[in-house]
């Protein structure tokens, strides 16, 4: 029989700084809300023994090799499988009442990249699937063979930041029915400029993204999520988010500032007289992975990572 855990084998972005971020918070739960191939919280596991891990993911085969992964640590490890804006149903259900850290690692995982049946890689041929959650009835295939030209340009841009969005919408469009995932790529790759394919990498990197991101609904969640694991965090614990695209990035920064504002709408040299709430402080960490690791793993060039951490009297 394979191995599940031996088809997740990856190298965590920015494991080290994850686990400098969680030394310090309180002794408890630290919730991997997307648990993936389990490297980040391997490493908070052996990093501190007075933390446990409540590991959440949709993806049942990721959810498969993280189970074998994480079994030699006994109860010190819970999973669930969910959607992260399901947290508090994976607290529940495992009788967690507080969080002592909350970590989110976006995207797209390495194995959903290199497994061509997942449908995910523009470089593999598959299937036009892209869902992280197997059971989802919805796929790429709706949005690249249903959306009209005008939604489908819509999507490309806000959620690729592709400048050459209409372009591409209306190459897919005239050359419909596209069924696997290479012939999406060269359909997208002909509708980008000569010029503009020579820099930034793959020239359907980006269509790629966008068309994942609607397929499993990714930004529409990640509010909920966040608010949700800052709201479940002890005093003193800390959220810390990887992010790899800028709306990802600006929604993460939103909620952070929010939560450290409360909201406060008051002129910046006066008192606060609004009533505003404020419940984190912003944690100073590299926003970037180091030069090295940028080299070593392709994935980690584009991540931006963020921490914040709970005010408030710690037992």
């Amino acid at each position: 029989m394979t191995d599940p855990a031996a088809a997740f084998e990856h190298d965590p972005v920015m494991r080290d700084e994850v686990v400098a971020t969680f030394a310090e918070v309180p002794a408890g739960v630290v919730l991997d809300a997307t648990l993936g191939g389990s490297g980040h919280s391997l490493a908070i596991l052996d990093s501190r023994p007075d933390l446990s891990i409540l590991g959440i993911d949709r993806d049942p085969d990721a959810l498969a090799a993280a189970e074998a992964r994480l079994a030699p640590y006994g109860d010190r490890a819970m999973t669930y499988r969910a959607r992260f804006d399901q947290l508090g149903e994976a607290m529940e259900a495992h009788d967690v009442t507080e969080l002592s850290g909350a970590l989110f690692d976006l995207g797209v995982s390495s194995h959903q990249l290199d497994v061509a049946e997942r449908g995910f890689s523009y470089r593999n041929d598959g299937p036009l699937d892209m869902r992280m959650d197997s059971d989802a009835t919805w796929s790429a295939d709706d949005i690249v063979n249903g959306y009209d030209q005008a939604h489908l340009a819509s999507v490309i841009q806000r959620y690729g930041d592709e400048r050459f969005a209409r372009r591409i919408a209306a190459a897919i469009v005239a050359a419909r029915p596209i069924e696997t995932t290479t012939q999406l790529a060269a359909v997208v790759t002909a509708a980008i400029p000569a010029p503009a394919r020579r820099t930034g990498g793959h020239p359907a990197k980006r269509t790629f993204q966008a068309i994942r991101i609607e397929v499993n609904g990714e930004l529409d969640a990640l509010p909920e999520a966040l608010d949700a694991a800052i709201d479940a965090l002890a005093p003193g614990g800390r959220l810390a988010v990887l992010a790899y695209h800028s709306g990802e990035d600006r929604i993460v920064k939103d909620r952070i500032r929010q939560a450290e504002t409360g909201g406060c709408e008051c002129p910046p040299d006066l008192p606060c007289v609004c009533g505003a709430v404020k419940t984190v402080r912003i944690v100073r960490a590299p926003k970037r992975p180091a030069a090295a690791e940028q080299e070593r793993n392709r994935r980690a060039a584009s991540a931006r990572y963020r921490v914040a951490e709970k005010t408030g009297q710690v037992a």
